[in-house]
């Protein structure tokens, strides 16, 4: 403030002028302090907290399984003298997959088909002088007796040659048992024979993992095992592709927990329209699985939340003045379950407030802020 004294004789219009210059200064100062606070207040998004059905939001830890894996071992005992397939070989069902020695085997098959055909001539001839016999038999040129006798042949002839035929029904049987061919559509993934070797039935050949659309098999708390069912869904990870995301859908879960773990087995089905290339059986796979709690709560934005290093967690409350600008001050809430992208607020908040989620890194109490529209950079 100036102070204007005014001198004995002296005109006085020059000092009014003076004064008003003065004080048109001042005011000019005290405008340009209250534009430079409205333009230092912070700049801040802010959000409502609302009232939201919670869920159960599980991170799980699995491995990808073929839907079908077989050891297959031969029928028969034998010498491998054929074996052209090999580890990563894909093969369709009915292929070749191993061949042992059958010279035994078919010369066995031929001594059978000779003697079915020998059984087949035996009980032909029969048949002939059966039917022969009835026909003298009706004119008293043969004993009755004779004809039975004949019809009793017949009958032990047909009878020889029907196991004749089921002895080679036997021996083509096991000529075909030796040769192992693909039970399912697959890939090789073990061998374990070599051509030389001889092997006993039951004895492990070859290892093929089917190439159906892999599964994802996950070990879930047992706690949870009423929440879940069948068509539920989830989002699957995999370490090769760890930018992408893939649906999943709930097809099993085993009822038995593990005594251990306690947990219990979730199989999962992969999407073939969205599965991505170069999946194999053991590769790890992990999920979140979405369950609803049964309950609402206060939920608010994850990035309104403050984690300090002691354990506090707090947000920033607005509470609206005028000219667009409003003051904030740091609550302490207790957050709860946390899902797609929401925490829940176990105490702190009511719905409805409205708390700062963008620019409240250095916020301090009662400061004034500027609230922007989300769209605003």
């Amino acid at each position: 403030m100036f102070q204007v004294h005014r001198v004995p004789g002296a005109r006085s219009a020059p000092w009014i002028a003076f004064v008003l210059i003065a004080n048109t200064l001042n005011l000019a100062g005290a405008g340009t302090a209250f534009a430079q606070e409205q333009t230092s207040a912070a700049r801040v998004e802010v959000e409502e907290t609302r009232e939201s059905e919670l869920i159960n939001q599980i991170p799980l830890t699995g491995s990808l399984a073929a839907p079908r894996v077989a050891t297959l071992s031969a029928e028969v005992p034998g010498l491998v003298s054929v074996l052209d397939v090999d580890i990563g070989d894909q093969l369709e069902a009915g292929d070749t997959l191993l061949e042992l020695n059958a010279e035994l085997a078919e010369i066995t098959l031929q001594r059978a088909r000779a003697a079915a055909a020998s059984a087949r001539a035996r009980a032909e001839d029969s048949e002939r002088r059966f039917n022969e016999a009835q026909r003298l038999g009706t004119s008293n040129s043969i004993a009755a007796s004779e004809v039975r006798s004949r019809q009793s042949q017949l009958e032990v002839d047909r009878a020889a040659e029907q196991v004749a035929r089921t002895e080679v029904r036997q021996r083509e049987a096991e000529l075909r048992r030796h040769r192992v061919t693909v039970p399912f559509p697959g890939t090789i993934s073990r061998k374990l024979v070599e051509i030389g070797e001889w092997v006993e039935p039951g004895s492990g050949l070859l290892e093929i993992v089917s190439s159906e659309p892999l599964y994802a098999d996950f070990q879930v708390p047992q706690r949870y095992f009423p929440m879940v069912s069948t068509e539920d869904a989830l989002t699957l990870r995999f370490d090769a592709y760890p930018a992408q995301h893939y649906p999943g859908r709930v097809v099993n879960k085993v009822p038995q927990s593990s005594d251990g773990a306690r947990t219990f087995l979730l199989r999962v089905a992969l999407d073939p329209q969205q599965t991505p290339p170069m999946l194999i059986t053991g590769m790890s796979v992990d999920a979140t699985l979405s369950l609803a709690s049964g309950r609402s709560g206060v939920t608010v934005s994850r990035d309104a939340l403050l984690r300090y290093p002691d354990g506090r967690v707090t947000v920033w409350v607005v509470e609206r003045t005028s000219d667009g600008l409003a003051t904030v001050s740091e609550q302490q809430v207790e957050p709860g379950l946390s899902f797609a992208g929401r925490v829940e607020v176990v105490s702190g908040l009511e719905a409805g407030e409205q708390v700062v989620i963008r620019g409240n890194e250095s916020l301090r109490a009662d400061q004034q802020v500027r609230i922007l529209d989300a769209r605003e950079p």
